[in-house]
């Protein structure tokens, strides 16, 4: 990937998170990243090529995340990992993590295949742990995750996530 098509891709990031997928025109793109309009169409071909764009490396990092996570054994350290994870969001990714948020609202544009993958890991953990309905657990887990991410991408430094992390800990792993 050129820098040009770094500049572009981090540009719409920024912006996409910041004031929406919809409200964008691809001409404010070009703007801010310095760029032609028809450098990004030569790329990127439309805005929603540009949105598959961040998405993909979007997905790519997840997919490291992942392998990680799978090496996991122990089903317990497994889902206690895995809701830990939006403790772990690095300031630097906010800007991805509330572009995905706020497409949940655009579903022409929302896609939850970043998402089954913890859950595929999540259903085996539960599954090893013996749990009745493994797949309401997972789906049970996933809203706690996704209110938590919700939660530290809206209030930022408002929070105590240590506390809050603490706490979760405490209630779901009282050995700690």
């Amino acid at each position: 990937m050129t820098e040009k098509q770094k500049a572009i891709l981090n540009v719409a990031l920024q912006l996409f998170a910041e004031r929406g997928f919809n409200a964008v025109p691809t001409s404010l793109i070009a703007k801010e990243a310095g760029v032609s309009e028809g450098l990004i169409f030569r790329h990127f071909q439309n805005k929603v090529g540009l949105l598959d764009a961040i998405m993909q490396l979007g997905m790519d990092n997840i997919a490291e995340q992942m392998d990680e996570l799978s090496k996991i054994e122990n089903p317990e350290e497994l889902i206690q990992q895995i809701m830990e994870m939006p403790f772990h969001i690095s300031e630097t990714e906010f800007p991805f993590w509330r572009l995905v948020y706020s497409l949940k609202w655009q579903t022409a544009y929302y896609n939850d295949e970043m998402s089954k993958p913890i859950k595929i890991l999540l259903i085996k953990a539960l599954a090893a742990l013996k749990y009745n309905d493994v797949e309401m657990e997972a789906n049970l887990i996933m809203s706690y995750i996704d209110g938590f991410a919700t939660t530290i991408l809206l209030k930022g430094n408002q929070v105590n996530k240590q506390q809050l992390l603490a706490t979760l800990k405490k209630k779901y792993n009282p050995t700690n």
